[in-house]
């Protein structure tokens, strides 16, 4: 547990930061937590990274996040141009493999692609272009995070009924509702100090942090239950991978979009 706090305290405050300066840095950041997520993912699901299946799902990630990353001069993307070439070479490539590399890992590897791409797109996005970015995104991850210690505290407290044990056994209903709570007196609290957005708005934020949040927890669970394993990595200290951390982010953001708030 002290690990897991120190690791926590000192990324928290370094990401923090980062987020305040915004522009290269920030983009800096998301990339590379976005080359070690699909790292992990990759991994995961079986699929060597130094291989064509794992290049061409850089190629696919890196078409998606390519436009907001603030320190690359070229803004239009280039998934529309490279998604239909990657589809066809990966089940190419499952032919000449002979099976050894089956049509589910040409999907597996589309879907890694997707799924980090777009979230942390999305994330660069409501930081960089979004009206007041920079307070938006503070109190979307403070949102996020309050979520996750509300959950866990409340969860060992009081929990009694399993929130879905056959995909995280862990979870409790109780804890899902105190992760909610949480995320709402955080973020409303935060933002009374800050005085970024009007309450309606602040309370939506929460609410979708503190509900989607824990989608993309469960979203990760059910990945890592799926390939076997218990976390996606080893390189933070007491949380596991990238993915492990950054689960709940890759859902929030891109849903706040579909929502028309980013």
């Amino acid at each position: 547990m002290k690990q897991r706090i120190v690791t926590g305290v000192v990324g928290g405050i370094l990401f923090l930061f980062l987020v305040y300066v915004g522009n290269v840095w920030y983009s800096l950041l998301l990339l590379l937590l976005a080359l070690l997520g699909l790292y992990e993912f990759l991994q995961m699901a079986g699929i060597r990274v130094f291989s064509l299946p794992g290049i061409l799902g850089y190629a696919l990630m890196l078409s998606i996040l390519w436009p907001q990353l603030f320190f690359l001069p070229q803004r239009e993307s280039m998934f529309t141009l490279v998604l239909m070439p990657v589809t066809i070479l990966l089940l190419l490539y499952s032919v000449f493999r002979k099976n050894k590399f089956h049509v589910e890992h040409a999907a597996l590897t589309i879907l890694g692609a997707l799924y980090i791409g777009y979230g942390f797109f999305f994330m660069a996005l409501a930081r960089h272009v979004a009206e007041n970015g920079f307070f938006l995104t503070i109190l979307v991850f403070l949102g996020i995070w309050a979520t996750d210690s509300g959950a866990y505290f409340v969860g060992k407290a009081v929990g009694r009924r399993k929130l879905w044990p056959e995909i995280s056994p862990n979870k409790t209903v109780e804890g899902s509702i105190g992760g909610l709570v949480a995320a709402v007196l955080v973020v409303l609290a935060a933002n009374g100090v800050l005085g970024a957005f009007p309450v309606t708005h602040a309370l939506i934020l929460a609410l979708v942090s503190g509900v989607t949040g824990q989608a993309g927890d469960l979203i990760e669970s059910a990945l890592k239950r799926h390939f076997g394993v218990k976390d996606s990595g080893k390189i933070l200290p007491g949380h596991g991978g990238v993915l492990d951390r950054t689960d709940s982010w890759l859902i929030v953001f891109p849903i706040l979009h579909l929502m028309g708030i980013i």
